[in-house]
């Protein structure tokens, strides 16, 4: 798990789109793009974008929920919170074999 995370966190883009749902969790695929588009001047398209989600969605650092016919991305941190928590409390409980 924690190299697909690694890898996720590897690709400026997919760091910018984990930035664009902290600031706004929730968003869909369109509104990704946007922000993408109009904050950082990264012209991909809708496939580029839902690649780079599906890298993170794998990862676990991405979430996805439908309602009707929209698909909406939230940001999960559970992932990274159990990394550092591994490294900076190495004796909190869930860290001892």
């Amino acid at each position: 798990m924690a190299d697909d995370v690694f890898k996720a966190l590897a690709d400026p883009t997919r760091r910018r789109i984990l930035d664009e749902l902290a600031e706004r969790s929730g968003q869909s695929l369109f509104e990704i793009r946007a922000r993408l588009t109009t904050k950082h001047g990264l012209g991909l398209s809708r496939q580029g974008v839902s690649q780079h989600l599906a890298v993170l969605e794998a990862a676990g650092l991405v979430r996805t929920r439908r309602e009707g016919r929209y698909k909406f991305h939230d940001l999960n941190t559970d992932p990274l919170e159990r990394m550092m928590t591994r490294w900076l409390r190495p004796d909190a409980p869930e860290n001892t074999p």
